[in-house]
C-alpha cells in the first residue's frame, strides 16, 4: 500500500462519520465533500473553495494541482453564482468539473457542497 495521509479539519462529525478532511494516496488527492456558511451560493463556494485550498496545500499541493471538481447545490438555478465562485479560482486551471441539484444538503442552511481530486 502506498504511502497514505490525512488532514483532519477538526470537526466533531469526522469522528461520528468516520472521514477525512482530506487524504493523499501516493499522487492522487481527494478533498472530501466541503461546506462553509456564506449568506449564499456564491459566497458558500469561495469559503468551500478556501477551506479545501487550505487543506491541499497541508499535503503539499494547491488548486492548480485539481483536476476536477463536483459540485452540488439545492437550487440549480443559482448556477451561475456557484459558477462564478468556481471560475474566480478555477479560469485557468479549468478542471473537469460537474454541478448537479440535489434535493437537501446536511443543514438547511448549507446550498452548496463541492469535491475536489488532485493529482501532484
Amino acid at each position: 500500500m502506498k504511502d497514505i495521509k490525512k488532514v483532519s479539519s477538526g470537526a466533531p462529525w469526522e469522528e461520528i462519520v468516520g472521514y477525512s478532511r482530506a487524504i493523499k494516496i501516493g499522487d492522487i488527492i481527494e478533498v472530501s465533500g466541503t461546506t462553509a456558511p456564506g449568506a449564499d451560493e456564491y459566497e458558500q463556494t469561495i469559503n468551500i473553495i478556501k477551506i479545501a485550498e487550505k487543506a491541499l496545500q497541508e499535503l503539499g499541493a494547491d488548486l492548480s494541482n485539481v483536476v476536477r471538481t463536483r459540485m452540488y447545490c439545492t437550487d440549480i438555478s443559482k448556477w451561475e453564482k456557484i459558477g462564478k465562485a468556481h471560475g474566480e479560482f478555477f479560469s485557468e486551471i479549468r478542471p473537469v468539473a460537474t454541478m448537479v441539484e440535489v434535493s437537501k444538503l446536511i443543514n438547511p442552511e448549507i446550498l452548496v457542497e463541492i469535491e475536489f481530486s488532485a493529482v501532484v
